[in-house]
């Protein structure tokens, strides 16, 4: 019986993993070195989260940050091996996996709910920023705002990662907000026993 459970749970994962790689490829709008607004990509891996707990959501947000790096650009900008793996590292494995903690706040009904989902949000936002301050701020060939910028990293990655990141959190929260009101969504999240 366990054992099927597992299964059942490992499709499901697998499914809504699908789906969020499906919602990463419908962009409103990209940025030059990546980073882009989707159609509530991050939501799929959060409701993981809520539904089966932060292990689950942890193990199939790390599955989701390989796609990411598989979709992503990285690899033809021409950076040094150090740079590279610090950048797969922090932009990628260790941004996208933090949304595996949308969960956290799950029992407490449909407010904890929206608030793990904005928590998880707000930790790629963190994680985007730091990789910012420490790898690209300074990095002349990704100045996306002008020279002015150069020497200002905090300013730079702030503004750089809030481009994108705050309207694919309002638009994860907003839909998320929709969803998690309708009944079928309420069942289906409901615990997995």
């Amino acid at each position: 019986m366990k054992r099927m459970k597992t299964i059942y749970i490992l499709c499901e994962c697998a499914i809504l993993l699908a789906l969020a790689v499906a919602l990463s490829f419908v962009k409103f709008f990209q940025l030059p070195f990546d980073g882009s607004v989707t159609l509530a990509s991050m939501l799929p891996i959060c409701l993981i989260s809520i539904k089966h707990g932060i292990k689950w959501g942890l193990g199939s947000a790390f599955c989701y940050s390989w796609f990411q790096i598989l979709q992503g650009g990285v690899f033809s900008y021409g950076l040094t091996p150090a740079m590279l793996i610090a950048s797969l590292f922090l932009d990628y494995l260790l941004a996208f996996t933090v949304l595996g903690v949308a969960g956290c706040c799950r029992k407490f009904g449909y407010w904890g709910q929206l608030g793990g989902i904005t928590l998880a949000c707000a930790l790629r936002f963190l994680v985007h920023f730091l990789a910012g301050i420490i790898l690209w701020a300074n990095y002349a060939e990704f100045v996306a705002f002008g020279v002015a910028w150069v020497n200002q990293p905090v300013l730079y990655s702030i503004c750089y990662n809030g481009v994108y990141m705050l309207p694919d959190t309002v638009i994860t929260v907003a839909v998320a907000a929709i969803l998690l009101k309708i009944p079928q969504t309420k069942k289906l999240l409901g615990p997995s026993n």
